[in-house]
């Protein structure tokens, strides 16, 4: 669980319900609107449907849910497994990693590992991992372009409807008492478009570049650590050259775990 997205959305909904309730005549009720609520959220999603093949939209579910629960390896057990590969296939042979495959839970090191242990020609099965990250680099891509996409129409149909509710407002200007509560649900309408897009989706989008990137950063110290195995680098100058990859922070401490 991505704890830093929920504290986030607690955070941002709970600071609007504190200003609901500190303000001078503040209500709850005030801000609820179904019809805004439909024009904002329904206009967004059809708008989505026109702009996405429909099976795209079905991944929506899947996309949002990896937004509170990532999948992203850590770096560090990562490198210590691959330094523990290239120890054992420098002493005993990159045909001994073969006893080793069983024990491998990652699909990306496995399919990279199965190579070198058949011999791959090594420019050969860089072009092969590198175009499983391209792979996986256009996934992420489409579903944060599909959170980017309702992050942008969700306040353009939430000023369309502001706009409904104006005209509406002007055409029953002979009820002055009217005037009032037709231009704040003409008004609620724009805060539901704001709230969806800046507090949600956008935010989603971000979160879900961010994890896209982390996840192509293990792929790509896997790629050259498998690399490196199979050219028979020293393992202490892979493990130097991958813990390049680690924050700085990560890096002192495994110095400092080392030393």
């Amino acid at each position: 669980m991505d704890k830093a997205t929920v504290g986030g959305l607690v955070m941002a909904f709970g600071l609007l319900a504190l200003a609901v309730m500190l303000a001078p005549g503040g209500s709850f009720l005030a801000f609820w609107d179904a019809a805004s609520a439909a024009v904002v959220i329904g206009g967004a999603a059809a708008a989505t449907c026109i702009a996405f093949p429909f099976a795209a939209l079905f991944l929506v579910p899947g996309i949002m849910k990896k937004v509170f629960n990532p999948k992203v390896s850590d770096l560090r057990p990562v490198i210590r497994q691959l330094v523990e590969f290239a120890e054992i296939a420098r002493r005993d042979g990159i045909l001994a990693l073969e006893s080793k495959t069983d024990e491998i839970s990652d699909p990306f090191i496995l399919l990279g590992i199965q190579m070198a242990v058949d011999g791959t020609d090594a420019e050969l099965m860089e072009a092969v991992l590198r175009t499983e990250m391209e792979a996986v680099a256009m996934r992420h891509k489409t579903g944060k372009s599909l959170m980017e996409t309702v992050g942008r129409y969700a306040p353009a149909f939430g000023m369309i409807g502001t706009l409904m509710g104006l005209i509406i407002m002007l055409g029953n200007m002979d009820d002055p008492a009217a005037i009032g509560p037709g231009m704040a649900v003409a008004l609620i309408t724009t805060l539901y478009g704001a709230m969806v897009s800046n507090m949600v989706f956008l935010p989603f989008a971000d979160k879900l570049g961010y994890y896209s990137k982390r996840e192509l950063e293990v792929r790509e110290v896997i790629v050259r650590g498998i690399l490196s195995i199979q050219d028979g680098d020293n393992p202490r100058v892979l493990e130097q050259k991958l813990n390049t990859f680690l924050p700085v922070s990560q890096r002192a401490s495994e110095e400092k775990d080392a030393a």
